[in-house]
């Protein structure tokens, strides 16, 4: 009899486990800023993935307001945003060798700062702080055509190579990749 009521408590734990992990991962697609990817495929099996979460515009200001002029932002939303690259590579001019990473940035009006962290892990908003910085880099700005509603994380290929491309209301902040 204690073996039977053993076991039955063993399947009702699992199968209330079972139900938490399957309402977490059903909670996360539904969230307002949903999960995304930028993958660059590098040739000879490299390549660079960022992972982020999409915040969208939703009526309100973004630049300047939402997210402040001069301080460090998660560049994204929800957890922070992870970098990989399978092969060592220059963005905006400064040597990034091939590893896991998280960005940050500082934006500005006329020009942003990509913050590239050695730390990886952080939850949110948790910036490590500039001991752990990889490299700060220099990002152009420009004005988008139209208004773009949700957070875009993209790459563009062109002749000198790759540029890196965030994409938000009417701001476009860019860096030039090279793969070495």
């Amino acid at each position: 009899m204690r073996e039977a009521i053993a076991t039955f408590s063993m399947v009702c734990l699992g199968l209330a486990l079972f139900a938490m992990t399957c309402q977490a991962q059903e909670d996360k697609s539904k969230r307002p800023s949903p999960s995304a990817t930028a993958t660059l495929d590098l040739g000879g099996g490299k390549s660079i993935t960022i992972d982020y979460s999409s915040p969208r515009a939703k009526g309100r200001k973004i630049y300047g307001e939402l997210v402040p002029f001069g301080k460090v932002w998660r560049t994204g939303a929800n957890e922070a945003t992870t970098f990989i690259t399978t092969a060592d590579i220059t963005v905006g001019g400064t040597l990034v060798p091939a590893g896991s990473y998280t960005l940050f940035t500082i934006p500005n009006k006329d020009k942003w700062t990509l913050i590239i962290s050695k730390k990886t892990g952080e939850a949110g908003t948790d910036y490590p702080g500039p001991s752990n910085d990889l490299a700060r880099v220099d990002m152009t700005v420009s004005v988008l055509p139209a208004p773009v509603e949700n957070f875009t994380i993209s790459f563009k290929h062109s002749a000198a190579g790759t540029t890196l491309n965030f994409d938000w209301e009417t701001t476009c902040a860019a860096v030039l990749i090279v793969k070495n």
